[in-house]
């Protein structure tokens, strides 16, 4: 399909299509079972306490704890159902000196940082694995984006795209663009790009309220949404998240949609809703209005 005039409108796939709160047990069991047989060599009913301890840690003060990639905070801990676990790992590993020395062992060449390559691994193996579970209004609304002559939907996903492909055409969908592996989270210290703020000035790091900030050094993320610019009349993003998907569209002037699910935390939330870039979707099935209303 031609893109030029177009809009195109990029939909997060985990948490945004599908309903990843459903799911993030199966995958955290999926993840320390791993941990325990491969990685780490020890009981999984140790793994499974230090799991829990480390959760709780992290959902009874969220802004002291991050899923950090080279330093910077990719996200807090509880901007997601899957991002929770993402960070509720990475913390178990890193509280842990056994463990942080058993996964240096288990991956010696690294493209971030061991415990952030240990969990980048889980997540694309086991979410790969995972069945899909698609919130029930994904399939409807997808339908009528496609059905629109003058938009292209497509879905965008830190996970693999042959994962998402895959299980996008369990609902008859798989020939929809898929941009797989988008990096949301790849924080790049070297990256020397600058970003205007309204009221702080030019800069990387932004400060969101009192407890948190945005670290907009995402080079892979920008560069795919700059290349979707190119050639359409306007680019939308839809994702169930903020840090990673939404902040850097916001501050590139493209409007971002954030789904408002059982976890999203009200600081995102009210960010969002107060930005002029931003709208809070109540449900996923209001998503094809409120794309009419934007285009």
């Amino acid at each position: 399909m031609p893109s030029s005039g177009l809009v195109k409108v990029i939909l997060d796939y985990d948490g945004t299509l599908t309903a990843e709160e459903e799911q993030v047990g199966e995958l955290a069991e999926k993840s320390l079972t791993t941990l325990s047989r491969e990685i780490l060599k020890v009981p999984l009913s140790q793994l499974r306490v230090d799991y829990a301890r480390a959760r709780a840690m992290i959902l009874g003060e969220p802004h002291k704890y991050w899923w950090e990639v080279n330093g910077g905070i990719a996200s807090y801990g509880d901007e997601g159902a899957f991002i929770t676990n993402t960070t509720t790992i990475q913390t178990m590993l890193r509280l842990n000196r056994c463990y942080t020395e058993a996964v240096g062992r288990y991956f010696p060449q690294v493209e971030y940082d061991p415990i952030v390559d240990c969990s980048n691994y889980l997540f694309h193996k086991h979410t790969f694995e995972l069945p899909p579970r698609f919130r029930p209004a994904a399939e409807a609304v997808l339908g009528e984006l496609v059905d629109q002559s003058d938009l292209e939907p497509m879905v965008l996903s830190s996970s693999k795209g042959d994962k998402v492909t895959k299980n996008l055409e369990t609902i008859g969908f798989g020939e929809m663009r898929v941009l797989g592996d988008t990096r949301q989270y790849g924080i790049d210290p070297s990256w020397r790009k600058q970003f205007v703020h309204p009221e702080q000035g030019t800069g990387q790091i932004f400060q969101v309220d009192e407890l948190h900030t945005i670290d907009l050094r995402r080079p892979a993320y920008y560069e795919k949404l700059t290349r979707e610019m190119e050639g359409a009349r306007r680019l939308l993003v839809v994702a169930d998240t903020w840090s990673m998907p939404g902040a850097m569209p916001m501050m590139m002037g493209i409007p971002f949609l954030l789904l408002k699910t059982p976890y999203t935390p009200a600081w995102c939330e009210e960010y969002v809703r107060d930005h002029p870039y931003g709208e809070v979707l109540a449900s996923l099935a209001l998503l094809p209005e409120m794309v009419r209303t934007l285009a």
